[in-house]
């Protein structure tokens, strides 16, 4: 039910057609299920198509991918339909058109037969005045034979709204408490344009009311058109919904978020092997708190937890070391079974999809790199020599760790290997303490160079831990190799 009613709750995200989904609108339709769904509400997806010229081929599949992914299901949209379809805009022409109408008969809006040359002339006229630019309402008054001259003459038209002249409108935003805008800032917006698609303005107030939305929950870019919706509402007579607007999201500069500072796509996100749960968990962060020191939320916590009143006016950093963080947090979390899951997706899609791996190896590789990684193919970055033989050495630990006396300490080592039988890790460590104690040198003369000879690197999980899950003969044939190729 909606807070303080008996109307059920009803949230709608309205995205437009025009490419990938900005983490923006991830948060917005986020925040709409979260309220939903903490209100036993309805979330409904509605594509706001009316501007043709913008519209992408495949967005709409592409959006509903992404949200499928993000793990945020709508209740009501194009391909779930519900009482108060079509949801989506195009589909929708007569119903705009017939509201138009009947805002000329109230009175509330007219028609505009102003060329585009004219309205350029205006613009640069205001702008050489350093006036405001806006429509000078020159069609605002025609009278009735000329207006009904002109339509019977064909004239291209519009359907302009008439904002009062003076005065001010007031409303209460959930998250910026009352907001006040007066009317001489807001232009006679255009309604329904000359192709007879509606403007996004007349569009969305008529599809809210017949979608019976009780509560708008979108992003602070939409505030100064809020004060125009609300005067279509109340020109039609309807009740007007709860209005709720976002913070801005910002760079760590405190600029506004956008693509020439790092990525802003979901898919992009998705694409580097971001955990979903991480990503919504970020997000949910991006002007939202739970007031205390609690960080990692599940989408089922964050359902029990949401409330409008937590979110803050304040614009939100998007900070990606934080996502980071919680990306490993997430993966922490999760069973090793799960990783297995998406490790053999990972492998499947890279070089190693021919080969072979059994569940109990990838598993042990995972038990050995879980805490050492933040994403799931850093399994494979991190440590490739679980995967395949090191073809090349890193050159500052050869030039550090690779000595004179280090070949022969390593066939040594690869003869006490060899007289090992189903050797377990501690096997492996007993034989080279053997060897360093028979070639009189410290355990760490050895351990390094084998290291490095096995793995090509000379950092990762315990030697012994690596030498048991290569196996014995795996690990003489690296370390024999390393001979050969380091001298």
């Amino acid at each position: 039910m909606t807070p303080g009613t008996s109307q059920p709750v009803r949230v709608r995200f309205a995205p437009s057609p025009t490419g990938y989904l900005h983490v923006g609108g991830l948060r917005t339709a986020l925040y709409n299920y979260l309220f939903a769904k903490h209100h036993n509400g309805k979330f409904i997806l509605r594509i706001e198509d009316t501007d043709q010229s913008r519209k992408v081929e495949g967005a709409v599949e592409n959006l509903i991918s992404t949200l499928s992914w993000a793990g945020i299901p709508y209740d009501e949209g194009i391909d779930r339909p519900g009482d108060f379809g079509p949801y989506v805009q195009s589909e929708r022409l007569d119903l705009y058109r017939r509201h138009a109408e009947e805002l000329i008969r109230f009175g509330k809006a007219y028609y505009c037969f102003c060329t585009p040359e004219r309205l350029e002339e205006v613009r640069k006229k205001q702008i050489a005045a350093k006036l405001q630019t806006s429509y000078d309402r020159h069609c605002r008054n025609l009278d009735k034979d000329n207006v009904e001259s002109l339509l019977a003459a064909g004239e291209n038209h519009v359907v302009r709204m008439k904002v009062p002249l003076d005065g001010e409108l007031s409303f209460e935003d959930e998250i910026r408490g009352i907001v006040t805008i007066a009317y001489q800032v807001l232009d006679d917006q255009v309604l329904l344009k000359s192709d007879g698609f509606p403007t996004y303005h007349l569009a969305v107030v008529v599809d809210d009311h017949h979608m019976q939305i009780t509560h708008v929950i979108r992003g602070e870019e939409w505030l100064p058109s809020t004060p125009k919706h609300i005067l279509l509402f109340r020109s039609f007579g309807w009740e007007t919904p709860v209005f709720a607007h976002l913070p801005l999201l910002l760079n760590p500069d405190k600029s506004k978020l956008s693509k020439r500072q790092g990525d802003v796509a979901v898919e992009e996100y998705r694409a580097k092997g971001y955990l979903r749960e991480a990503l919504v968990n970020f997000v949910a962060f991006l002007g939202w708190n739970p007031g205390d020191e609690r960080e990692i939320f599940s989408l089922e916590e964050l359902v029990r937890e949401f409330s409008l009143e937590r979110v803050g006016k304040s614009g939100a950093v998007f900070n990606v070391e934080k996502l980071n963080w919680l990306n490993f947090e997430h993966l922490r979390r999760k069973s090793d079974v799960d990783i297995l899951s998406m490790l053999r997706e990972y492998l499947a899609a890279s070089e190693f999809a021919a080969t072979q791996f059994d569940d109990a190896y990838l598993l042990s590789v995972i038990s050995a790199m879980r805490d050492r990684v933040s994403f799931v193919r850093e399994f494979v970055e991190k440590s490739p020599y679980f995967f395949k033989p090191p073809i090349e050495y890193d050159p500052t630990v050869v030039k550090k760790r690779w000595k004179s006396e280090t070949p022969e300490l390593l066939r040594r080592l690869i003869g006490e290997f060899s007289s090992l039988g189903n050797p377990a890790k501690e096997d492996f460590e007993a034989a080279l303490h053997r060897t360093a104690e028979a070639s009189k040198v410290g355990n760490g003369e050895i351990i390094h160079a084998v290291r490095l000879a096995v793995s090509g690197i000379g950092t990762g999980p315990g030697l012994y831990d690596i030498l048991f899950l290569l196996g014995k003969e795996e690990s003489i044939r690296r370390i024999a190799a390393a001979i050969h190729t380091l001298g």
